[in-house]
């Protein structure tokens, strides 16, 4: 996703030069920031020490390794959200979490999905007003982002982890939504049928050509299929993550200036970054410095978990196993 945004977003450059960076000082207000490593300061994990790129290049492009927090926010006010299944609650949530870390070199991924309900400690985090949430026990993994936005997102995930998080991306689903439609739709093969009134979903097991909508439905769906937990449906997302990155590899994009247009405005006006990423300049610097990263070298995984003693209908992490993970990405 990260290697094939940067890619759409170079290609913008020719765009702006036509529209006499018009195009180019649109994409670049579409992104939106927080400032988390202000947020946080110092008390974090430390940062992975990367060996000095050789290239000979007066800029080269990095290469060490990086750890990115990915979270899929979920908005369920208003009519629209509720007609693509997001249901009568309030407010936004982070349904969808995964850690990308991509090793130095930049020639191989590994993505950890971290269930939504996983029970974890949540730490104090800083407010906006200056003031700080309280520590919470036994509290859901996603109740974080509810309570504190991405600040408090990102230092939840470190604490459960001691991995430090680089950076951060937030993708708005209903701007995933009109992602996938700008792309002309995603193809994803379901191993059993559908049925989650819910999320609006109904599919029988096999190969499916999904426009938006459906594409959300399936990213959100988690009572049709399996035991209904939330284990079922990162299952489902990370056959869509991949859908999606070979849609987006064969899409001639390049070829195609509207289509192009269609599909960075989608990207860009889906996203909320951290400040290291905030601009289309960081965030094309970025894809081209995945290049060489190929989709049979991005490995997904789920975090080892465990049904929780105390809820039936929640999980913690499976020690030791959880932590030998996090320990092979610092």
């Amino acid at each position: 996703m990260l290697k094939a945004a940067g890619i759409t977003l170079a290609g913008v450059l020719v765009l702006s030069v036509a529209g006499a960076g018009w195009v180019y000082w649109h994409l670049n207000q579409n992104i939106k920031s927080v400032d988390i490593n202000s947020a946080l300061g110092d008390d974090r994990p430390a940062k992975a020490v990367s060996t000095p790129s050789a290239s000979a290049s007066a800029a080269p492009l990095p290469s060490g390794a990086l750890n990115i927090l990915v979270l899929g926010s979920d908005s369920r006010s208003g009519k629209a959200n509720a007609t693509l299944g997001g249901g009568d609650s309030s407010g936004a949530r982070s349904d969808t979490a995964m850690v990308v870390h991509i090793d130095e070199g930049r020639t191989e991924a590994t993505v950890v999905s971290i269930p939504r309900d996983t029970l974890v400690t949540r730490p104090s985090c800083p407010t906006s007003s200056g003031g700080a949430t309280s520590v919470a026990y036994n509290s859901m993994f996603n109740s974080a982002y509810s309570v504190g936005g991405p600040v408090c997102a990102v230092k939840t995930v470190e604490s459960l982890t001691d991995v430090r998080m680089d950076h951060y991306i937030e993708i708005d689903f209903s701007g995933f939504a009109k992602l996938v439609d700008a792309l002309g739709g995603v193809t994803v093969t379901t191993d059993q049928n559908i049925d989650d009134d819910k999320s609006h979903l109904h599919l029988k097991a096999g190969t499916h050509h999904l426009g938006g909508t459906q594409a959300l439905a399936l990213a959100r769906t988690r009572h049709g299929i399996g035991d209904g937990s939330d284990l079922g449906r990162i299952g489902l997302q990370q056959k869509l993550v991949k859908a999606l990155l070979e849609q987006m590899a064969s899409t001639s994009l390049l070829t195609d200036p509207t289509k192009l247009y269609k599909v960075a405005d989608a990207v860009t006006g889906s996203l909320t970054t951290d400040t290291g990423l905030d601009s289309l300049g960081e965030l094309m610097k970025l894809g081209q410095s995945l290049k060489s990263l190929s989709s049979d070298k991005v490995k997904t995984i789920t975090m080892p978990v465990v049904t929780a003693p105390s809820n039936p209908n929640r999980v913690v992490a499976d020690e030791p196993e959880a932590s030998d993970l996090w320990a092979s990405l610092r």
